[in-house]
């Protein structure tokens, strides 16, 4: 591998995961607003629509955030990976260009009328603006994961007589085996975060006393969202992902489970460090044959290890691919632990005074974005060495006339540059957060006629 492919691959997984972390909150929120919307114009109750309204404003600046760090990725496809581009431009173009024409602007249409309020606007059209916005969120994630999904599981193409990639069915583009499961698993995940960041600031709304009706909202609301979240994002969404990644992709399995042999049984590895020196497990814990069930429902299933296959196809970062796939798994884990407890403590009405709960729960809140962003680093580290599996190499898919100088010339803008965003986000939340949900915010007055009995309060 070259030194300046190194570093295109460095400067886009940099931006891209920056990115990633505004963009998995506005999905997240995006159903919660739509929840709390919901809630308060059919139970006639303003705390839930005051609730909506403090989280459209922080959806709205994340979004700018968001819209502000995901443009400089488009332009990497033409300045850092032109042979990507000419190679797989006719097709990743489609679903890319759709994203920015259909969603992104549906998006910020109407969440325009949003941030002027249900009480300028009026409660309904404010949360038909909320609904059209998550629709528009989701629909932006569905035509970017297309084109991933088409990355790790090609279909509905031909390779061309000029060695160029050329679309032959655009319906079979959007409807990818491979993306049913990622699709439905990156957005639980996106709904854990969410959840998860609107629980905790319950929970520290709770333990400072302040604000106490809305940060017991956002603990009720939340936990139950992220517990649904939490056990979808394990099954079936994550069991159905892991088992196409081991139909095809299996080299990638291997390197996710550390399994360098083949084995029948095969034993699924709980802790361990990967040692390339030997091709072994340092300090195994082990469950025997659990790995066999879980790949082929079957506990004396052969499962096939790395050396079955020829180490040029091996991902170059293994150790990686294999702690990144491990600290996932284990985050998820305990977010159904946290979620589960914390909603059993609820239904018995003793989570508002359980003060180590609440400091778990609000400790939990950046839990969701180390495992969405360790998920993600298994799944494209594990797909190495191909952009478009089986089909292109990433060797083959940088500029040939961007020299590694130039390289770490942006890189590190990029790096500067994106540090000044993270830390005035920072600040915009911590002001925004400082000053609740209670300040400023005008709410239509609903009437005091009681609501209807399919909408009693719980």
């Amino acid at each position: 591998m070259t030194h300046a492919l190194t570093v295109d691959r460095l400067q886009f997984a940099t931006t891209v995961t920056f990115h990633y972390l505004f963009a998995q909150l506005t999905m997240g929120l995006a159903f919660l607003i739509v929840l709390f919307g919901l809630l308060g114009y059919r139970r006639h109750d303003e705390s839930y629509t005051r609730a909506a309204h403090f989280w459209t404003a922080i959806f709205a600046i994340t979004f700018a955030f968001g819209v502000a760090t995901g443009v400089p990725m488009e332009f990497q496809f033409g300045t850092n990976w032109a042979g990507f581009s000419q190679f797989a431009g006719g097709v990743i173009g489609q679903t890319l260009a759709m994203e920015g024409v259909f969603a992104f602007f549906l998006e910020s249409s109407f969440l325009g009328i949003m941030l002027a309020g249900a009480k300028r606007v009026g409660p309904r059209l404010f949360w038909a603006s909320s609904l059209i916005v998550f629709f528009a969120a989701w629909l932006s994630a569905y035509f970017i994961l297309a084109t991933n999904a088409w990355m790790q599981y090609p279909v509905g193409c031909r390779v061309a007589a000029d060695g160029t990639v050329q679309l032959d069915s655009f319906f079979r583009l959007l409807t990818n085996p491979w993306l049913l499961w990622q699709y439905t698993h990156n957005q639980c995940a996106a709904l854990a975060t969410g959840s998860f960041v609107v629980a905790g600031t319950g929970a520290y709304y709770v333990l400072a006393r302040k604000h106490l009706e809305q940060g017991r909202l956002f603990l009720r609301v939340g936990l139950i969202v992220a517990a649904c979240a939490s056990f979808l994002l394990v099954f079936p969404t994550g069991d159905r992902e892991s088992l196409q990644v081991w139909r095809h992709q299996p080299v990638k399995g291997a390197a996710m489970e550390g399994l360098f042999f083949t084995e029948q049984p095969a034993a699924i590895t709980i802790v361990g460090q990967p040692n390339m020196e030997t091709l072994t497990i340092d300090n195994p814990i082990k469950i025997p044959g659990l790995l066999s069930f879980l790949t082929y429902r079957r506990f004396t299933a052969e499962v096939r290890g790395l050396t079955s296959f020829p180490r040029e196809e091996w991902p170059d970062l293994v150790p990686l691919v294999y702690y990144a796939y491990h600290i996932m798994i284990t985050l998820g884990t305990i977010f159904i632990a946290i979620t589960f407890v914390a909603v059993f403590l609820l239904w018995r009405r003793r989570l508002f005074e359980s003060r180590w709960m609440l400091w778990i729960v609000m400790l939990a809140t950046p839990f969701p974005y180390i495992s969405t962003t360790a998920g993600w680093v298994a799944a494209e580290i594990g797909r190495q060495p191909w952009l478009v599996y089986g089909l292109f190499r990433t060797a083959d898919g940088s500029s040939p006339l961007v020299a590694s100088g130039n390289g770490w010339f942006t890189y590190i803008g990029f790096a500067g540059l994106y540090l000044l965003l993270g830390l005035a986000y920072i600040v915009l939340m911590l002001g925004l957060l400082g000053r609740g949900p209670q300040s400023g915010v005008e709410v239509p007055e609903y009437s005091q006629a009681p609501p209807s009995p399919t909408s009693e309060e719980e």
